[in-house]
């Protein structure tokens, strides 16, 4: 493949490709190199390093599961935009494995600030106002929805769930129920005793 026209995007692109197909951990500029047909050193005018690609990645998966949750959750609001949201995460991941890995990496708080990764808070906080949840348990059932999106979608990604029945779509869409209920009768807050 012809050096001419390697962009930062389009490296960018190619590495998010590269990861579904061999792992996010995998990625390497070299790698990408050897895809253009290219030496290391070309790419080295639009990528500093490795974790620099990487980064590249991470904002392109950011911004396409971001815009894919925008076009989920239009006109949708309650349980149905909760749905909508989760089912936006799990099939990103079972599509691009690779690119729902590098939207876990942890950018600097400049980079992070200006990605997509804000759009995905406002999103999840536009649901929860259907809800009727003010701070702090906002934030509370912000970080829960994360923790059991990602958890869920990471232990069936690695095959935690393949050998036992019910099928995994079943378990999904009890935990979406269940989370709709928890979020319509959210717990009042409890005395906290001292931190362990």
């Amino acid at each position: 493949m012809a050096r001419a026209g390697l962009t930062r995007e389009r490296l960018a692109r190619a590495g998010a490709e590269l990861a579904d197909e061999v792992g996010f951990d995998e990625v390497t500029v070299s790698a990408l190199a050897r895809r253009f047909d290219v030496k290391v050193a070309s790419l080295y005018s639009h990528v500093r390093n490795s974790h620099d690609l990487k980064t590249l990645i991470c904002l392109l998966a950011l911004e396409e599961l971001a815009d894919r949750g925008a076009a989920a959750l239009a006109g949708r609001a309650g349980k149905d935009a909760l749905a909508a949201l989760a089912n936006v995460y799990r099939d990103y991941a079972r599509e691009h494995p690779g690119r729902y890995a590098a939207a876990q990496l942890r950018l600097d708080p400049e980079a992070a600030a200006a990605s997509a990764g804000v759009r995905h808070a406002q999103m999840t906080r536009a649901i929860l106002r259907g809800y009727d949840l003010t701070e702090p348990d906002q934030t509370h059932a912000v970080r829960l929805l994360g923790s059991v999106f990602h958890g869920y979608v990471s232990l069936e990604l690695g095959g935690g769930f393949s050998h036992s029945a019910p099928d995994t779509q079943t378990t999904w869409t009890r935990i979406v129920d269940a989370l709709d209920a928890l979020l319509r009768n959210w717990p009042a807050p409890t005395a906290q005793g001292p931190a362990h």
